[in-house]
């Protein structure tokens, strides 16, 4: 019997993370991780996670099973937290997930089928990417014109899509601090994507994990704040701690009850520790106040970046500055490649992502991203000064050749 005969169709899909792959050699003792989009060590709130933990573990129920759709008190605070961006909600239309990842994966189980399109941006989260592989979803990428998509780059995605007989299933967007470009879409082109989607009948899925860590400019209105039949996903993992691993889906009554139904299929029901703790945590500690520290902590991190790329990266590389999140998005010189050049950055103690992990067709190695949310800001400089000796190395071979003799 073949081996592979085992395996679904759907299998197929499955693909090792870019990411993830990095993480055993980007830990390496003298390694300076540029490549993953963990939070500061020092932000994670530890001692007050572990004194309510430690309460909320001997309450009546808190280590029973839980409900499918989340526990009500903790749907209630999380209304609050979407107010922060202007959304409006009723908890029974939220529905809690184990990470914002989760509630991507029983969103694209509930509206798309194998085959139909999903639309992203260019480039795209790598996990959005994963998730749809996996479904056997076909990503096609909306051309991104420097300031992020755009109603009519929208439109003509959508028919061309249609005209090859494909079935669009929906637009998924990360329209603040996208991972990995760092592009916010404004206000204009909001309202205009919104419009679009509207007349042409296209569902909106908007991810929204940085949305709180804006570091400078005036904060804008969520794309669910404008219409009510945008899929909204959340997270506690940039504002709180990752490994809570609590996350959720608003939607319109009609999609929550589906992907409450899913939830259910898929593991019954969600740690009702974890989400009595974080419910605990909303509402008798001061997280307003912590996300606050967590913007100054993360523009100090930024602004060590940005000074170290412009004093250190050598010609040719470029890069936009990100209103908030935490990630920066390289433009290589001429003829570098991200991805060849990466066992040599590894060498020189430094990791990185290859922009190849953020196109569903493995273009992009012209970009590499990297994240300033986690290493400190000396060790920042020194992973900054590293990758910019590998870079300028790769691309003096390039500047030779074009170099007449």
């Amino acid at each position: 019997m073949d081996p592979t005969d085992r395996f679904s169709n759907r299998s197929q899909g499955l693909r090792a993370s870019e990411i993830r792959a990095l993480f055993a050699v980007a830990a390496r003792p003298g390694v300076v991780s540029l490549a993953g989009g963990m939070p500061a060590a020092d932000a994670l709130p530890s001692q007050v996670l572990a004194r309510i933990l430690g309460e909320v573990a001997a309450e009546p129920g808190a280590l029973q099973y839980a409900t499918g759709q989340g526990a009500p008190g903790l749907r209630e605070m999380i209304c609050t937290v979407m107010a922060e961006e202007g959304i409006s909600a009723d908890a029974d239309d939220v529905v809690v997930t184990t990470g914002a990842q989760q509630a991507l994966d029983l969103v694209t189980a509930v509206l798309a089928d194998p085959g139909d399109v999903v639309l992203a941006e260019s480039p795209a989260y790598v996990g959005a990417l994963a998730t749809f592989s996996a479904h056997g979803v076909h990503v096609r990428h909306v051309p991104d014109d420097g300031a992020g998509l755009s109603g009519p780059a929208v439109a003509e995605a959508v028919d061309r899509a249609r005209r090859d007989g494909r079935r669009v299933a929906f637009l998924y967007t990360v329209p603040n601090f996208a991972n990995p470009s760092g592009v916010t879409l404004d206000a204009a082109r909001r309202a205009e994507v919104l419009a679009t989607c509207d007349r042409i009948g296209l569902q909106i899925v908007e991810d929204n994990p940085y949305g709180l860590l804006r570091l400078e400019g005036e904060p804008l209105p969520a794309l669910r704040a404008a219409h009510s039949g945008v899929v909204y996903l959340g997270s506690f993992s940039k504002i709180l701690a990752p490994g809570l691993r609590v996350g959720w889906a608003l939607a319109p009554a009609e999609v929550t009850a589906k992907l409450v139904l899913a939830a259910e299929a898929a593991m019954l029901c969600h740690s009702g520790l974890a989400q009595i703790a974080v419910a605990r945590y909303l509402a008798n500690e001061p997280w307003i106040d912590h996300v606050k520290a967590l913007r100054e902590l993360y523009w100090e991190r930024r602004q060590t970046m940005l000074g170290a790329l412009s004093t250190l990266m050598p010609r040719g590389t470029r890069w936009r500055v990100p209103e908030g999140g935490f990630f920066l998005w390289l433009a290589l010189p001429d003829g570098v490649g991200a991805k060849a050049m990466l066992p040599r950055a590894i060498q020189e103690g430094v990791a990185y992502v290859p922009g190849t992990g953020f196109f569903a067709d493995g273009s992009g190695d012209d970009h590499l991203r990297v994240s300033y949310s986690y290493p400190e800001p000396a060790a920042i400089t020194i992973g900054v000064r590293r990758l910019a000796r590998v870079v300028k190395e790769a691309a003096e071979p390039e500047r030779n050749r074009r170099t007449p003799s």
